[in-house]
């Protein structure tokens, strides 16, 4: 009896040592589990913050440098659409670094859910439109001031919120409501305040032909995005940071392939050595210009699909 009593009594202690450290265990488990979301909180607006700069920043730079480019002995249309486009191998270079064990996992599954045709059939369609958008938006940038191209550009957000309300159900808020009022008012009255000054350097139906391209840029680019989430949701099934990557990087090829076809199949691609020699900055500064443009673009590129992300 004694021996059973003993033995009993052990039990019971190890019983009740195992509840304790598992009730310890719970409660280390809860404070670090209130604790985590914190540092990686921080951690996502912080690299909000920077797609968010990359986008401004770059987008700005590249329009001016399009700008100066386009001012100093630039002949060709097609070529300022090209390095646009031209840059994309950035994206897999970006993507190479930023890669991660649970983007290799993602990866398996998203072969699975779509055949080499389906994916090959998106990077074509988005690629075809992405060619078409550059190239209104570098006609547009030839033709009109660098201010009302911007402002006229920024209208992409009310395209952006009009196709994804009939495409992604996207809901109309007081703020967006807002927005697209202030930047449709905006607009207006910057191209119509600078519509006399600028028919003095660009012909009136020139000018028509700017406010038109770069309209249908900024339309085309609500679609694209609007498009991207489509199918992100619909088609790849999958919304990770290495299909979007992959995405945007493939559409950009096949739009540079495009863009070359262009080129090549205008004779522009003919002028383009007079055109470095001849250019007011001089050959050096000419190709620095060029690649920075391209650089500039890709980067841009990078802020969206994180944003998007």
């Amino acid at each position: 009896m004694e021996r059973a009593q003993e033995i009993y009594v052990s039990d019971h202690q190890n019983i009740e040592a195992n509840l304790t450290g598992q009730e310890e265990m719970n409660t280390t488990m809860e404070i670090e589990s209130s604790s985590a979301p914190q540092p990686k909180k921080y951690k996502k607006w912080l690299r909000i913050s920077i797609y968010v700069f990359f986008v401004l920043a770059c987008q700005a730079l590249s329009t001016i440098l399009g700008r100066l480019y386009d001012e100093n002995g630039a002949k060709s249309t097609w070529m300022g659409t090209l390095v646009q486009l031209i840059g994309f191998p950035v994206l897999f270079l970006f993507r190479f670094f930023s890669r991660n064990k649970n983007l290799k996992s993602t990866d398996t599954n998203i072969r699975q859910f779509s055949s080499f045709t389906t994916l090959g059939s998106v990077y074509l369609v988005t690629g075809l439109l992405v060619s078409a958008n550059s190239y209104m938006s570098s006609v547009g940038l030839i033709y009109l001031p660098v201010s009302t191209f911007s402002l006229i550009l920024a209208s992409q957000l009310a395209f952006t919120a009009f196709f994804s309300y009939f495409l992604n159900s996207q809901k109309f808020t007081p703020f967006i409501v807002n927005s697209l009022f202030l930047l449709t008012i905006s607009s207006a009255l910057l191209v119509v305040n600078t519509e006399s000054q600028n028919t003095a350097k660009v012909s009136r139906v020139k000018y028509v032909i700017g406010i038109i391209c770069t309209i249908g840029a900024s339309a085309g680019i609500g679609l694209l995005l609007s498009l991207v989430q489509l199918i992100l949701r619909k088609v790849l099934k999958k919304n990770t940071f290495s299909t979007v990557t992959d995405l945007v990087a493939y559409q950009s090829f096949f739009a540079s392939c495009v863009v070359l076809i262009g080129l090549f199949g205008s004779g522009e691609w003919k002028t383009l050595t007079s055109e470095m020699e001849n250019s007011k900055l001089g050959k050096a500064p000419y190709i620095m210009t060029l690649t920075s443009i391209a650089i500039s673009w890709q980067v841009y590129t990078i802020g969206v699909v994180g944003l998007i992300f």
